[in-house]
């Protein structure tokens, strides 16, 4: 190939602009790209980027809250907003700009995950995210945002790792290790936890951070780990009172 054209080759090949609309490639498979806000967020806007804001603080509801993942940025938004940045030691403005995305930034992965959890540690089941209640790629969303509200409470919990023992599960997963036949694990949005916390101390600090769904010491075969999800309306673990 000429000189020139090897030249003209090889620019047009790395001009491949990394804003977040952009799909890339890793081993043949496509990914979304890094999540990147390009304004100011408020009470009283509204849009996908409101919505992918509302993922990454919905960790910080308050108590016995879930934040509503809308694209609506409300009174609710705003406090949950101001939760989180009071929790790591931002100005409590109720404004979503640079300072907050920087953090933001900070714990999120290239997948949108956040840093300290990632989609393997929740499906230990099989690769696709199939045969669960809902679409794989629901089950898999699912358990990205649920991750988001693990990595508020493991930051709540002094940023010590909590350990999954079991996440997303298809029927047949689910069957084999005896789950109830409407388990939250079936859609992905649930997990089970271990680690070095006490199970009473993350039951009771989970009903601040976005869970549904808390099960814990004292409620029928958890005693050995806490059950949190999003969805669901359950809190019981009555040997933590």
């Amino acid at each position: 190939m000429p000189n020139t054209s090897r030249r003209t080759f090889l620019t047009a090949a790395v001009a491949i602009p990394t804003t977040a609309a952009v799909v890339g490639l890793t081993s043949g498979t496509a990914h979304a790209a890094e999540f990147k806000w390009s304004r100011k967020l408020r009470n009283g806007t509204s849009g996908s980027d409101v919505k992918q804001l509302q993922i990454r603080i919905a960790g910080y509801p308050g108590y016995n809250a879930v934040l509503a993942i809308d694209g609506k940025f409300g009174a609710k938004t705003e406090a949950a907003l101001k939760r989180f940045q009071g929790a790591y030691g931002l100005a409590k403005d109720g404004v979503a700009g640079p300072n907050t995305y920087s953090k933001i930034y900070a714990l999120q992965d290239s997948d949108n995950t956040p840093i300290h959890f990632k989609y393997s540690e929740l499906n230990k089941c099989n690769s696709t995210w199939g045969g669960g209640n809902v679409s794989a790629a629901t089950a898999k969303e699912n358990a990205r945002r649920l991750m988001w509200k693990l990595e508020a409470l493991r930051h709540a919990l002094g940023d010590k790792p909590i350990t999954i023992s079991s996440g997303f599960r298809s029927k047949s997963c689910n069957s084999a290790v005896g789950g109830h036949s409407s388990s939250r694990h079936l859609y992905g949005d649930a997990a089970d936890l271990t680690g070095t916390h006490s199970f009473c101390t993350m039951a009771k600090r989970a009903r601040y951070h976005g869970f549904a769904n808390i099960l814990g010491p004292g409620y029928p075969g958890h005693s050995d780990h806490v059950h949190v999800a999003s969805g669901g309306t359950t809190w019981s673990a009555s040997r933590c009172f």
